[in-house]
């Protein structure tokens, strides 16, 4: 449980149920406005039906805003809310949504709502061709794995949109890129990427997909360019023999593509999707990183160790950087101000000032550096041949390069065949925190700045990590005291919508109905909330687990049939066993099943009502961990 977490658990508990003296008023009919001891909270939805009102299957955008008693705007505050759906008709008070919240809060209860507006989610590339989706804050059924995105082959690199919603996964085995929906982690297309396509990049405007061509022959390397809109391909662009490395001028007017084998550097106008030059910059450029202050290319030779600088406008050579043989990868920091080059083959990086076009330090680290990435405070250095990571100081950069280093995890990251371009390191939610993957661990690691090692680790449960991204869904300050985000509800209904302020102190359930999709009437007719009742989090190998669930009901006919067809299928991921059974009901809406987990592993755990059309893909599976007895 997250430190946050934890305190917002203890504001609840120390308050209790004891209500406060409060008003709530309802404004339109997607504004609700909730008074409590002063302070003010009005909650409102703009969806897309005729009067504004959220309608299943598209996007709407959730909106708390906070006053105190003077109408003063409170900002820089954490609010927590989840969205839950609750039977048609039914009232949430405030003893019951105080209860909904503690058991959202608390992992053990393995209580999930239908959407949580606070929660991040950390996504693993695996050696396996699977993505783990890791919810840290709230584990469930004893584990944290939240679900597992299955690939048609391994993943190679890949890129989140900026509104969170897709996440394209280039797999070159497969010559596909798997487009994935981030808020049902379903994988809606694979798309004929061309040969072998490998890095995958999208434009600062998100408008187009760049995807590399590693074909063997050197003829036909290049670039796939994918319309993100459209999911077809724009065009195949012959650059030269690879491998490549992909980036944009800031404005997105120009791409550029290093073609490793050829020496060269491709120029390519976006809006015409045409190549414009082919740059030589020597021998084997293998990074090439965009500056939008100097507006200038800085492409890393790994053949003869200089750093080349290339005038972003004028598709020039303007100066060249003596470093030596062995450049491995290029990034330009957070202010644009200065560059770093690790190189592979000396244990060094090289820190280079952009304004000036020279290397002002060289740094030694731990063996094999292969990647960089940054914090406001520090430039962290992945080392592959050691399982310390460099932590380089950014505040005073120009005059000296301060390095710390900590252990992320027991064994260097080169132990694991595991492979990717995509970073290992990436940053964490919190502010001065970062996740580090370790595929030879099998773990990932969560560091805070200013610890001698991480804070703590997050199991991959036996797959290899080969890259990590987060996906943060927590509701942002988009104007003084406004907190929102957008999201998408994938059924009709009625919904609480709990909020939870720790200080000041504010809690409730706004109620929220969301309409069906007029286009797809069918998809809302019937649906199933399935609540675990466990008595235990944790299954025993060999040994009879008894799942104890509760169905709500929610469509056309009686509140709560009783139904005798719910199929319940459970599978140890990733497929090599599986259980198949029909839930027995116990009345009152509880149904159990009971099955022998042969190994230690995760277990999936799906259902479908065949006499009410759901299918196994239509509700949310549990996860369950068997350990050995």
């Amino acid at each position: 449980m997250s430190l946050r977490i934890a305190i917002l658990l203890l504001t609840l508990l120390v308050g209790g149920a004891s209500l406060s003296v409060y008003s709530q008023r309802k404004t339109t009919d997607t504004s609700q406005t909730y008074t409590q001891e002063g302070i003010s909270v009005d909650f409102s939805v703009a969806g897309q039906g005729k009067k504004g009102e959220p309608v299943a299957g598209t996007e709407a955008t959730v909106r708390f805003k906070i006053v105190d008693a003077n109408g003063r705007a409170l900002s820089s505050l954490r609010p927590a809310a989840w969205i839950d759906r609750r039977a048609a008709g039914q009232i949430t008070d405030a003893r019951q949504c105080h209860e909904k919240i503690q058991s959202f809060l608390q992992p053990a209860f393995n209580r999930r709502p239908e959407m949580s507006l606070n929660a991040y989610y950390i996504l693993a590339l695996n050696k396996e061709p699977n993505i783990s989706v890791i919810d840290p804050l709230s584990g469930f059924g004893g584990s944290k794995l939240y679900t597992l995105v299955p690939l048609l082959e391994s993943g190679e690199d890949w890129a989140m949109s900026s509104d969170k919603k897709h996440l394209y996964v280039s797999m070159p085995a497969a010559n596909r890129v798997a487009v994935i929906d981030t808020g049902s982690w379903k994988v809606l297309s694979n798309i004929d990427a061309g040969a072998k396509p490998t890095r995958a990049v999208l434009q600062n405007d998100n408008k187009y997909l760049w995807v590399s061509n590693e074909a063997t022959e050197p003829q036909n390397g290049g670039v796939t360019v994918i319309d993100t809109s459209s999911g077809k391909v724009a065009a195949t662009i012959k650059t030269g023999s690879g491998p490549h490395e992909i980036t944009f001028t800031q404005n997105d007017s120009a791409a550029f593509v290093t073609n490793k084998a050829d020496g060269t550097l491709s120029v390519i106008d976006v809006r015409k999707l045409a190549l414009i030059k082919n740059i030589p910059v020597r021998a084997l450029p293998t990074s090439v990183a965009f500056s939008p202050l100097s507006r200038t290319l800085y492409v890393a030779n790994e053949g003869d160790g200089t750093i080349v600088a290339v005038d972003g406008q004028r598709f020039e050579i303007t100066a060249r950087m003596q470093a030596e043989p062995g450049l491995r990868s290029v990034r330009i920091d957070p202010d644009h101000r200065f560059g770093f080059a690790v190189n592979s083959a000396k244990n060094t990086v090289y820190i280079f000032d952009t304004a000036s076009n020279r290397v002002l330090h060289v740094v030694p680290v731990d063996p094999a550096p292969d990647q960089i990435t940054f914090t406001s405070q520090f430039a962290y250095v992945r080392s592959a041949g050691s399982e310390f990571v460099s932590m380089i100081k950014l505040s005073n950069i120009a005059k000296e390069a301060a390095v710390t280093r900590f252990p992320a995890g027991e064994k260097a990251p080169k132990q694991s065949p595991a492979r990717s371009p995509a970073d290992a390191i990436v940053s964490a939610p919190e502010d001065g925190s970062v996740l580090v993957a370790n595929p030879a661990d099998q773990m990932i690691y969560y560091y805070s700045e200013g610890m001698a090692a991480p804070m703590g680790s997050f199991q991959n449960y036996r797959r290899d990590p080969k890259a990590v991204l987060v996906l943060d869904n927590s509701l942002v300050e988009t104007d003084r005291g406004v907190y929102s985000t957008v999201i998408r509800f994938n059924g009709a209904g009625d919904y609480d919508v709990a909020f939870l302020l720790d200080s000041p102190r504010v809690v409730n359930c706004f109620n929220l109905k969301v309409a069906p999709d007029p286009n797809r009437p069918n998809d809302t007719v019937a649906t199933l909330k399935i609540e675990p009742l466990l008595k235990e989090t944790t299954a025993r190998v060999g040994s009879s687990f008894n799942l104890r669930f509760k169905v709500t009901y929610s469509g056309p006919g009686p509140a709560n049939p009783k139904l005798e067809d719910i199929g319940v299928l459970v599978f140890l991921a990733p497929g090599i066993w599986q259980y198949r059974d029909v839930a027995k009901p116990l009345g009152g809406g509880v149904y159990e099943i009971n099955f022998v987990p042969p190994q230690p592993g995760i277990y999936y755990v799906y259902f479908q009502c065949p006499s009410l059309e759901i299918s196994y893909n239509q509700i949310r599976p549990m996860t369950i961990e068997a350990v050995k007895s």
